[in-house]
């Protein structure tokens, strides 16, 4: 039955050691407008330990999802925990924000995705801040506008993602198959994944180069370079790492009417004085472009981020706003890190849409090989 909210969301957080942690501050601390924290769960008692007694604590899911005190979820567990929670938030009745990524494997998404068209009433959000970048925004408008023209090829280099050992230490699930399913694709890269997709539309073919441990001490890819393929001859290619600084974060697309590079909060856009194709097939010059005029748009700052999803996401509920990061499109990214992965591992280019079974053979045999299987066993009891 679903739980009828009145003038603000009962939250509830599932995972409060990390992120989840950080989402639940926001929410103390009046960031979220008409959102009220009012339980958290942890198989961790130190983590619910630093919550007083305005908030229950649970240390099962199962028994915080039928107190009665809530009226969405907020999940922010290792991602393996993801799509079987989401789905018992779903069946509870409650509205569910998911953090990204939904899941590591493309197959599991599709359950949680068939989960939810069973559920419409419900909020299902996934927790993609970068949808908020103003600058990210901006180009989004400016390619469904047309005024771009045709998509011929994007680049994007991130690889300020840098992190350390200490980092990858800092949990025993962390950067391994079994307790992670993956490294940068699945860790840092979800959102610039999202993003690629979102702004470019999804390629039909990746054929990726993945490197397993290469600047750290880990069992799972910390650099990789897709090339990318896309229906109508667009080409792109995709390039990230954790262990490069310093590090860049820059996108750039070329199309038809201009080219358009996004970094440090700023787009720089160079406009064709005529479209490429239709210069290259009038003009009688031998070399030489059609001419191009040339303006930047700057943006102080990067948008509200996660309390902007986590608004949106409450919003949602209380008034039915659209959503920013609706739920169903959480798949494509995941697809986009598997396919990456699935070509990486086994030197081929993968089609896409992606059959699933190949990709969990490949991690199925990873997580079975994987140094840290203790920390999977460990957490089921969440």
């Amino acid at each position: 039955m679903i739980k009828k909210a009145g003038k603000q969301v009962r939250l509830g957080i599932i995972g409060v050691g990390s992120m989840g942690g950080i989402h639940a501050n926001m929410v103390l601390k009046g960031k979220i407008k008409r959102c009220k924290l009012t339980a958290v769960c942890d198989i961790n008692p130190k983590a619910l330990a630093k919550f007083d007694d305005r908030v229950a604590k649970f240390s099962t899911a199962g028994a915080m999802l039928k107190s009665d005190k809530i009226d969405a979820v907020l999940i922010a567990t290792p991602h393996y925990f993801h799509v079987p929670l989401a789905i018992k938030v779903l069946k509870a009745g409650l509205h569910v924000l998911v953090e990204k990524p939904m899941s590591v494997q493309k197959s599991e998404c599709e359950k949680l995705i068939k989960e939810s068209k069973k559920h419409k009433k419900q909020v299902f959000s996934l927790m993609f801040n970068q949808r908020t970048d103003p600058s990210y925004r901006k180009l989004k408008d400016m390619v469904q506008s047309g005024s771009l023209g045709k998509l011929e090829r994007m680049s994007w280099t991130i690889t300020d993602w840098f992190r350390t050992d200490a980092y990858y230490r800092s949990g025993g699930w962390r950067a391994t198959w079994s307790g992670e399913g993956g490294g940068v694709l699945v860790n840092q890269c979800p959102h610039q994944l999202d993003l690629l997709q979102w702004l470019c539309g999804m390629p039909t073919k990746v054929t990726a180069h993945c490197s397993i441990g290469k600047t750290h001490k880990i069992e799972v890819e910390d650099e990789v370079t897709a090339y990318l393929e896309f229906k109508g001859g667009a080409t792109g290619v995709f390039t990230t790492s954790t262990g490069e600084a310093p590090g860049s974060n820059r996108l750039e697309l070329a199309c038809d009417n201009a080219k358009v590079v996004v970094e440090d909060r700023t787009i720089k856009i160079w406009k064709n004085k005529m479209p490429a194709a239709k210069y290259c097939r009038t003009t009688k010059n031998a070399m030489g472009g059609p001419g191009t005029t040339y303006r930047e748009i700057k943006f102080k700052t990067s948008g509200r981020q996660h309390a902007g999803i986590m608004q949106n996401f409450t919003d949602a509920i209380l008034d039915g706003s659209p959503l920013v990061a609706p739920g169903a499109e959480g798949i494509n990214n995941v697809e986009l890190a598997n396919a990456m992965l699935l070509s990486g591992m086994t030197e081929k280019a993968v089609e896409l849409p992606m059959k699933t079974a190949s990709y969990n053979r490949l991690l199925k045999d990873l997580v079975n090989k994987s140094a840290k299987k203790k920390i999977k066993a460990k957490r089921k009891k969440k």
